[in-house]
């Protein structure tokens, strides 16, 4: 029942690591999110997953092979870098692609209409590449990199650069291969596509695992997030029994980490108790956003997040 494992995988350029000792497991038929900042080693582990780099030390084993060459007509690749024949139409290409991987030259073509029809470019079936919108190109390469119904799917990035619409649809492909069982990895800096799709996540940072465990697992690191505002001080607060902390935020209100075991309800009763007077009281559940704040630390303010 696991499509992916990897053990103690290394990978080193001269003196420079870009990948530290990194061990974990995808669940077959499963939403698998590498997420971490630009340059945290996302994408050198895909490509030693993919045996197009090898590892300096370390083992994998993909859909039971030691190697993904041995499955490589099971595995769907979209690669960080785009790229197209751009004088082909949008339906050769996907057919092109999917005859790659082994389909023959009617069912490939007959496919690829069929995928161009579901996600909106039916009528850019017969357009060249190089007519075609920087998404509509993009999706184009998404369906190629799917037609030959793989088993296993790994994307790269697969929403850089889209408009809100495209990654809608992109969000909509990633679930559709999800129902049909496909196994999906895909690598992203941005929190939010991953916290409303993703079943488990891993975070790296710096060539290194920080979090490997489900979305919820992630958000249970963090205490809700309490703001507060109201005629007292940060001292009068922060003396409160379910207060750890609290600091002023950028919008000038009070944020207060709750102590272990307490809860917001408990809080707004003890302010009440203690009789501040408050004018606004908020609280929200960590989203991976914040997770990803806390864990990662300085290196996430480098990081395109939303």
């Amino acid at each position: 029942m696991t499509a992916l494992i990897v053990n103690n995988l290394v990978k080193r350029y001269g003196d420079f690591t870009a990948v530290s000792d990194l061990s974990f497991e995808v669940p077959k038929g499963s939403i698998y999110g590498f997420l971490g900042p630009n340059g945290a080693g996302k994408t050198t582990t895909i490509r030693m997953i993919l045996d197009i780099v090898k590892p300096s030390s370390g083992e994998i084993t993909i859909l039971g092979a030691s190697t993904a060459m041995d499955v490589r007509n099971r595995i769907g690749y979209l690669p960080e870098e785009k790229g197209l024949y751009k004088k082909m139409k949008a339906w050769a290409v996907i057919a092109y692609f999917a005859r790659l991987k082994g389909m023959n030259s009617n069912t490939a073509k007959s496919r690829a209409y069929e995928l161009l029809e579901r996600y909106g470019l039916g009528d850019f079936a017969n357009a060249k590449v190089e007519t075609l919108s920087k998404g509509m190109a993009q999706k184009v390469q998404v369906l190629a990199s799917i037609a030959h119904n793989p088993d296993f799917v790994i994307l790269d990035e697969p929403f850089s650069g889209l408009d809100p619409s495209n990654q809608q649809v992109m969000e909509q492909v990633i679930s559709d291969l999800n129902s049909d069982g496909t196994t999906i990895i895909f690598s992203t800096h941005i929190m939010s596509h991953a916290e409303r799709i993703c079943d488990r996540i891993l975070l790296i940072a710096s060539a290194k695992k920080v979090f490997d465990g489900t979305v919820q697992q992630a958000k249970d690191l963090l205490p809700p997030r309490v703001r507060v505002s109201g005629d007292f001080s940060a001292e009068q607060l922060c003396v409160l029994p379910s207060v750890n902390s609290c600091y002023l935020d950028e919008d000038e209100l009070l944020s207060v980490d709750i102590a272990d075991g307490c809860s917001p309800q408990r809080l707004m009763s003890e302010c009440f108790t203690a009789q501040l007077s408050l004018e606004s009281f908020e609280f929200r559940q960590p989203d991976l956003h914040d997770v990803f704040l806390h864990l990662v630390g300085e290196e996430a303010k480098v990081a395109t997040l939303r």
